[in-house]
């Protein structure tokens, strides 16, 4: 059996393409790193792809909004290809700027359709450029990602808009439905306030997913902690054993390899 392909895009200011190159080849996956002028010449390639990843950075310098020129990409250069690869349930991951284009470009939370942006993320109360580890609660749900394991998990962050805001409606529904993929928690997994809660996000909020869970946008850096030794404590006792970004992409690379046999 051939293994599940993964397309990374990239575009200027794409700093996390590398990493996240390695994490899925890590879990198993042939990697492609495209940018994505070249996708623009030939949508159709997209089909040959099993998995999607949008890495993070800085895509255009974040010029107007953190991901708001690649999100414009997205909705006009790419969108038949891009509505046809999520509609035939094949994950899609973003993961900081890759999470706020796709919400800029409504993938995320991702009910009304592409180029129907009804979220966004936004500038962190602290006004800062917020870069730390936080821990997280992986929350039970669809994300075919995440597995809904209830676990507290450590990853780091680096943002400096990454305030998910939602209208309450939307908000009440993802929370309703299960769709808060990821949440910042305290050390005994209790409510986050800054600054383990970086950025003050409602309720906790690092990660959601759409309704089906195959589409998942997270702040955190799950490639930035795939073995165990990225972990600034890994020389001491009770140091995580594993990476714990790592299962992230597993899933995702499981997921696929299940739904194409």
């Amino acid at each position: 059996m051939s293994a599940t392909r993964v397309l990374i895009l990239r575009t200027a200011g794409t700093n996390c393409d590398l990493e996240t190159e390695h994490a899925f080849s890590l879990a198993g996956a042939a990697v492609d790193r495209v940018h994505v002028r070249r996708m623009f010449e030939d949508p159709d390639a997209m089909r040959a792809y099993d998995i999607l990843a949008l890495p993070g950075g800085f895509s255009y310098g974040d010029d107007i909004a953190a991901g708001r020129l690649w999100a414009n990409e997205f909705v006009h250069r790419l969108r038949p290809a891009m509505e046809e690869f999520v509609s035939c349930g094949k994950p899609v991951i973003g993961i900081c700027n890759g999470f706020q284009a796709l919400v800029r470009a409504g993938l995320l939370p991702g009910d009304d359709g592409l180029g129907a942006q009804t979220a966004t993320l936004a500038w962190n109360d602290s006004g800062l450029y917020e870069c730390r580890w936080t821990r997280l609660r992986v929350e039970p749900g669809p994300c075919v990602f995440t597995g809904g394991t209830g676990d507290v998990i450590e990853l780091p962050v680096a943002h400096a808009e990454g305030k998910f805001a939602a209208p309450d409606d939307l908000y009440d529904g993802l929370e309703a439905a299960g769709r808060v993929a990821l949440r910042y928690v305290t050390a005994d997994g209790g409510e986050a306030a800054y600054p383990a809660n970086p950025n003050g996000s409602r309720g906790g909020v690092a990660g959601v997913c759409n309704a089906s869970g195959t589409v998942l946008g997270l702040m955190p850096h799950p490639e930035r902690f795939v073995t165990r030794t990225q972990h600034p404590r890994w020389t001491r006792p009770g140091a995580p054993s594993v990476g714990h970004g790592l299962a992230i992409f597993e899933n995702a690379v499981r997921y696929a390899a299940e739904r194409t046999r």
